[in-house]
């Protein structure tokens, strides 16, 4: 039998001998080394070229999907919970307060000129067309898209969506065509409430703080809206929602390692912001156009 001694000496002697067996055949747990570590971290930013193309590639299996009807109902209830009540809150506040702004800068321009009674009218406009849009889907894609890219990011890092694999199911079904389709079913809705919260207060601070009647300010809204112009939202809506989902699930299923999950979620909301800008003037040049405005 072996001494105490011997005993610890063997046991020194293998602590001493593991870091060099770890050090030739790394396990898969072990942590990389900084380099490795820091192209994977960096990966994200210098491929965006790539993550669109992976957007469109997605967006058109999500629409051969949804064109053969296989879609889960309860995957898209379950992520419309998500995507509408979750999100309604800073929706509602933002569009008041941008409401509100957008209503004192208008005024005060307006008052100069002696047209205040066409207040309800210029900001109406504005906000129908421009700003509830952008400022719902903004919000939409800061909490929610970036949440996407984050799960789904999660679950390839720790080889869920492998598992999905080997148990039959496709990703593209299970994580990416319910995400899309809810996020372009309420952004909709939620434009639309953002839209009456902000002429709310912007109808506070007309009367208010310039005294208009409301009556002269739903008389101004009236006249200058047309159903067109609540076409243009819904349609705008309905695309602006696809592209948050499509852009979240798309920075989640390219995440490399743990370490670049908040990447790839920051990634997802700034690609997302700049799409929506871009596409956002294609559509107003486009509409302008076809309304016969001449734009030089």
């Amino acid at each position: 039998m072996l001494s105490s001694q011997a005993v610890f000496l063997l046991m020194v002697k293998a602590f001493r001998s593991a870091p060099r067996q770890r050090s030739r055949r790394p396990d898969s747990w072990v942590a990389p080394s900084p380099e490795v570590s820091e192209a994977s971290y960096t990966q994200p930013q210098q491929s965006w070229f790539y993550h669109l193309l992976m957007g469109v590639f997605l967006g058109g299996q999500v629409l051969i999907r949804l064109l053969r009807g296989r879609i889960q109902r309860q995957l898209v209830l379950d992520q419309m919970v998500i995507a509408g009540p979750g999100a309604l809150t800073p929706v509602l506040m933002t569009n008041v307060f941008a409401g509100m702004i957008f209503t004192i800068q208008t005024a005060r321009e307006l008052d100069r000129f002696g047209m205040l009674s066409a207040l309800g009218g210029a900001f109406a406009l504005a906000f129908c067309r421009e700003l509830a849009p952008v400022l719902s889907a903004a919000i939409l894609a800061g909490q929610v898209g970036s949440a996407f890219a984050a799960e789904i990011g999660c679950m390839k890092v720790t080889d869920q969506i492998d598992a999905l694999k080997v148990l039959k199911t496709d990703p593209i079904n299970y994580l990416v065509a319910p995400r899309v389709l809810a996020c372009a079913l309420m952004l909709p809705i939620l434009t639309i409430l953002g839209l009456v919260a902000g002429v709310g207060g912007g109808l506070l601070v007309a009367t208010q703080l310039y005294g208009l009647p409301p009556q002269v300010f739903f008389a101004s809204v009236r006249s200058a809206l047309i159903p067109m112009d609540l076409t243009a939202v819904m349609v705008k809506s309905l695309l602006f929602g696809s592209m948050i989902a499509l852009s979240g699930c798309c920075w989640g299923l390219t995440t490399t390692c743990s370490r670049s999950v908040g990447r790839a979620a920051t990634a997802a909301v700034v690609s997302t912001w700049v799409s929506l800008f871009a596409v956002d003037f294609l559509l107003s040049l486009l509409l302008f156009h076809t309304l016969g405005v001449t734009t030089r």
